[in-house]
């Protein structure tokens, strides 16, 4: 099964709490958060795992 994570934007001002990201399976194995981009404010500075 595919990798799953949730994910948080810690911007103040960001209105996105959370979303989850679902890979495929043949994503990089280096892929990390800091390669990602929040996608209602853009920041990528700004996310965070979420551990459950």
């Amino acid at each position: 099964m595919p990798k799953t994570e949730e994910l948080k934007c810690t911007s103040e001002n960001c209105e996105l709490d959370m979303f989850e990201n679902h890979y495929t399976y043949d994503v990089a194995e280096d892929l990390s958060v800091s390669d990602l981009q929040c996608p209602l404010c853009g920041g990528t500075s700004c996310l965070e795992r979420i551990e459950v």
